[in-house]
């Protein structure tokens, strides 16, 4: 078979470490603790559950295409609650509704790359944007981080190149977790301004930055559409995952290109999820409230849970949204722990490896957790189970 650029892409972490359980048994007095994926496990509050189905029994509208770039009463909303988060304004055009954050990611590189050009990435990286720029044909240029995990801009100056096409960031971070300070993002922004390429910011997790106020500036700049993408995702925050709705903001220009691209993929978003997105910012604001208390709860108790762990050598690198990244102090790279952890802990977490490029040694000392599933009686035993390693 010849080789293609998707055959060449690694696979998918978090289904190759789904593999890892098969043919492993997990005793009722140590059932298997999974904090391998980033999404919610349960479904939507029973309200918007009963709103969705009245909508998709009552609207014929649920079951036929809308347009391609999302229905206008949703981006006008989204464009509503932009403005109000980052004390700004953002027009409804300004807008677009995509098949989750990750499409909202693969539409916008595909609109502003060619082949061989070069996206610069922070690492450890999100992997599904190391996927589809390997599949696109894209380079990514990898930009280390120090023990903070936060991304240096005059490091980021200094691999910008003539194929240079956008610097990409997540924040709060996946898989580290960490939350770029507002002059850090605006460092960035600048940088990418400056140099006449794009700025893509994913914020997935915003609902859940620990930060009151506008997590940064950069929607209050002059012509802010010019260089930032921001890309959002309502799957975490009103837990529709399967329903596929994420989100950009950016200028109408980009995403009349990027409509190009939705239509040969996908046409339209689909409408149950568009409505329920819509139905839960115009009625969930006190119950997303208490999703986010709930998370920096977890997060508190990670932080509590600590100092027992570092008592064994283990460092906490980031922490934040759904993410905790750690170093492990074992003799064996993160891949290899990962896979002995299923089976003699019954923990089943990602590797850094999964996160980084092969000529970054980092990786083989990480691992990413993904607590936002676990409350604290779940996170105790899992900082249990790792205590008592003894590899």
């Amino acid at each position: 078979m010849t080789q293609t650029r998707t055959s060449a892409t690694f696979s998918p972490p978090v289904m190759e470490a789904r593999r890892w359980l098969e043919g492993v048994s997990f005793p009722a007095e140590r059932p298997l603790i999974n904090v391998s994926q980033a999404a919610p496990v349960d479904p939507p509050p029973l309200a918007l559950r009963k709103a969705m189905a009245d909508f998709a029994v009552q609207e014929d509208s649920a079951h036929l295409y809308g347009p391609v770039l999302g229905n206008d009463d949703l981006r006008t909303e989204l464009a509503a609650q932009i403005g109000a988060h980052y004390a700004a304004q953002v027009e409804a055009s300004q807008t677009a509704i995509t098949s989750g954050c990750n499409q909202a990611f693969s539409a916008v590189i595909s609109a502003i790359t060619d082949e061989a050009d070069e996206v610069i990435l922070p690492t450890p990286w999100y992997f599904n944007h190391k996927m589809w720029l390997d599949m696109t044909g894209v380079r990514t240029v990898d930009l280390p981080t120090g023990d903070d995990l936060l991304p240096d801009p005059e490091l980021a100056r200094q691999r910008i190149t003539g194929k240079t096409r956008a610097i990409a960031l997540v924040t709060p971070n996946n898989p580290g977790g960490v939350e770029y300070p507002a002059d850090l993002v605006r460092a960035f922004y600048d940088l990418a301004r400056d140099n006449g390429i794009r700025l893509i910011v994913d914020e997935t997790y915003r609902d859940f930055d620990s930060r009151s106020g506008p997590p940064h500036d950069l929607f209050q700049q002059p012509a802010w559409d010019e260089t930032l993408i921001h890309l959002y995702s309502f799957s975490k925050s009103y837990r529709l995952t399967g329903h596929r709705v994420g989100a950009i903001a950016t200028s109408r220009s980009l995403l009349a290109e990027v409509e190009k691209f939705l239509d040969t993929v996908a046409i339209c978003p689909g409408q149950i999820g568009q409505f329920a997105a819509l139905w839960g910012m115009q009625n969930l604001s006190q119950w997303l409230a208490g999703e986010r208390d709930e998370i920096l709860d977890r997060r508190a108790a990670i932080k509590d849970g600590m100092p027992a762990l570092e008592a064994k050598g283990w460092r906490l690198l980031g922490l934040g949204a759904y993410f905790a990244y750690l170093e492990h102090p074992f003799d064996m790279p993160s891949d290899d722990l990962a896979r002995r952890l299923v089976a003699e802990a019954g923990v089943l977490l990602l590797p850094g490896t999964m996160f980084m490029p092969d000529h970054d040694p980092a990786g083989r000392r990480q691992v990413r957790v993904a607590f936002a599933n676990l409350d604290r009686a779940g996170l105790g035993q899992l900082f249990d189970r790792l205590q008592g390693l003894s590899f």
